[in-house]
């Protein structure tokens, strides 16, 4: 399949177009519409500092149904202590940062840029762009951020500087999430880590039609309103 290179109108070749690793398309800018265009088609960006902006719609899609979600009798242990506090858009900047400073085992570097903040900043400010916070007492232990659009949340990524802190707040996003009415969690690509949770693929057919039958929707209830998450 060709690599499409993108211009300066914020529209994307169709989706299933994408080569067989995923990646659709080059170029571009990380504008909020093109974005937002781009994830309402089940798109996303994902590339290096020394790279062009490239576009990925990976096929199967790895997904988390939220009744389908699975903790360990550990974790639940975790949760009954309550070792960790988990907040909802408190400290958006401070998790994408963390996100990107955080050493992955097989990655050299980190895919989220300078210009991916201020790209998801700028979305955050607009509320499109979400985090979930995890303290241990003052201190911002993990979390998580991703983009919301009708009933569907696109995971970006996650950070955590103690044991379980992010597992704690994907939780608590999952818990609100399924409050909310939300259909699917969008986790992209298959990581072992997103499996253990009860996340799995399907093919990008699926995925799409789900995407299109829910990304319209609102949620019967605004997931971000609250700022802290109970849970036990």
């Amino acid at each position: 399949m060709p690599v499409f290179a993108l211009g300066e109108d914020p529209v994307f070749p169709p989706p299933e177009l994408a080569d067989p690793d995923g990646l659709l398309a080059v170029g571009g800018d990380l504008s909020p519409e093109r974005i937002i265009q781009a994830y309402t088609r089940g798109i996303f960006p994902w590339y290096s500092e020394d790279s062009p902006i490239l576009w990925w719609s990976p096929d199967p899609r790895l997904v988390l149904f939220p009744g389908e979600l699975k903790l360990s009798r550990s974790l639940r242990q975790v949760i009954r202590r309550d070792d960790f506090r988990v907040t909802f858009d408190t400290a958006f900047k401070d998790v994408i940062t963390g996100c990107a400073s955080v050493k992955r085992g097989h990655e050299d570097g980190t895919w989220i840029t300078e210009d991916m903040m201020h790209a998801y900043c700028l979305l955050h400010e607009q509320g499109y762009a979400h985090s979930v916070e995890s303290w241990y007492g003052d201190e911002l232990a993990g979390g998580l951020y991703g983009i919301s659009l009708g009933r569907i949340f696109f995971g970006e990524s996650m950070f955590a500087t103690r044991p379980n802190s992010s597992k704690v707040a994907f939780a608590a996003l999952v818990e609100r999430l399924t409050a909310a009415g939300y259909a699917l969690i969008d986790c992209q690509v298959k990581t072992r880590h997103l499996q253990s949770f009860g996340a799995r693929e399907i093919s990008g057919d699926e995925f799409r039609k789900i995407l299109r039958r829910v990304v319209g929707l609102l949620p019967v209830d605004a997931p971000w309103d609250a700022k802290t998450a109970l849970m036990g």
